[in-house]
């Protein structure tokens, strides 16, 4: 990626992207979630992998962020201030991850190896 595109999207040089990523985190903290959470193993299926290796505990918390998501939107509440004050909305937990297996995809991708998975819509 060019220097120019990074800097463009960089939060702490461009004052757009840093709007732009207040704008969502104010957001994602009304509902406690995480910007990791949003991913879906059903449409991409390096996240699930991801998923998969992550341990239980933390495969846990998520499950349990979506769950409290999900319930607070269908009341249209939103969490109280005090615990909207306490959430980390950027701190990833499948980033490394989910790296890791793109990495391994793109290295069996290179060698000529088969893919570990097909997507086949029916």
């Amino acid at each position: 990626m060019s220097t120019f595109l990074q800097s463009f999207l960089d939060p702490r040089k461009n004052w757009f992207a840093r709007q732009h990523m207040n704008a969502i985190s104010t957001r994602l903290k009304k509902y406690g979630l995480r910007y990791d959470d949003l991913y879906d193993p059903y449409f991409d299926l390096d996240v699930k992998e991801a998923l998969n290796r992550l341990p239980r505990e933390i495969i846990d918390a998520r499950n349990q962020r979506l769950k409290r998501a999900m319930d607070l939107s269908m009341k249209h509440e939103y969490l109280p201030a005090d615990l909207q004050a306490m959430q980390t909305p950027f701190r990833s937990y499948l980033k490394d991850m989910l790296a890791l297996v793109k990495k391994e995809n793109a290295e069996r991708e290179a060698l000529g190896a088969l893919p570990l998975y097909q997507r086949t819509i029916p």
